[in-house]
């Protein structure tokens, strides 16, 4: 475990962008092998947007590693943060706890209020719009998004105050476990609902990614499934039934542009429907952004 965390505390940058690079990769692969659903959409095409969306998230937080950093530094020097006021324990339980409590608060709850705040949701409102959910969907994000969960990070760092390694290891775990979360694949359900009591599987977050509420409203979190069974936000629907995008947002052309996708933050909120209309008679009835 000292190992691990010596390592993470001084990963080169061209490790962390192989883990991102080599997590799709080899999800991407996984999908072609096992998907889940056999879409006949242009893969590629698809892609376009979410890799763009994936070079905005690097952009914005690049220039921002340093503030993670220097809170850290200082909360470790100041024996400040939970995790620092916790009784003397084993390496490994520390960093369990560390990882365990960054994700409570820079994923679960960023998330759970990027839905539960109109402003925010329309900005959140990217992410879900991809109709051809893949791995390529995790790091589909506005960069307003990216500026959003980097300060929810940064909040969880100072409360946590976890050094600078654990940071590094959760931030790797987090970009993989969405990058499996989100992909294409088709684990047999009991191996997906066993690995669901520990971690986020890919039918429980798929089930985040069906159109209508409640569903949508749901399964927020990230590495740990247990923040969902805990306050109440876990639910379960048969991933054969599961339809993606946004009942509200139902043109995937305008989905699929990156153009588009940039103007929602600052488009008119749109009450979502629970009545289990169809995509097609919601475009019916809803007035398509361009």
């Amino acid at each position: 475990m000292e190992q691990l965390i010596s390592y993470f505390e001084t990963i080169p940058a061209v490790h962390r962008s192989l883990i991102l690079v080599g997590g799709i990769t080899f999800f991407w692969i996984l999908e072609g092998i096992v998907p889940l659903f056999n879409g006949s959409y242009n893969k590629w095409k698809h892609s376009l947007p979410n890799f763009f969306f994936t070079l905005t998230t690097i952009v914005v937080n690049f220039p921002l590693a340093f503030l993670l950093l220097k809170t850290s530094d200082w909360a470790v020097a100041n024996d400040f943060g939970i995790i620092n006021w916790l009784p003397d324990m084993p390496l490994w339980a520390y960093v369990f706890f560390g990882v365990a409590l960054l994700d409570l608060i820079g994923a679960y709850t960023a998330h759970l209020v990027e839905h539960r705040v109109k402003p925010l949701w329309m900005v959140h409102l990217v992410h879900h719009t991809d109709h051809n959910v893949d791995t390529t969907t995790a790091n589909r994000h506005h960069p307003l998004e990216s500026l959003i969960r980097y300060m929810f990070t940064l909040i969880g760092v100072f409360i946590v105050g976890a050094p600078i390694g654990i940071i590094m290891l959760y931030q790797s775990l987090s970009v993989v476990l969405s990058q499996f979360n989100h992909a294409n694949i088709k684990l047999p359900k009991g191996v997906d609902k066993a690995i669901s009591w520990v971690l986020i599987s890919p039918d429980m977050h798929k089930v985040h990614h069906h159109y209508v509420l409640p569903y949508t409203d749901s399964n927020y979190g990230n590495i740990f499934s247990w923040w969902d069974r805990l306050f109440g936000t876990y639910m379960h629907l048969d991933r054969e039934k599961i339809i993606y995008g946004v009942d509200t947002f139902p043109d995937e052309v305008a989905n699929g542009e990156i153009s588009s996708l940039l103007k929602y933050p600052f488009v008119g909120y749109r009450k979502p429907t629970t009545n289990g209309s169809s995509l097609e008679e919601i475009a019916n009835e809803q007035p398509l952004i361009k």
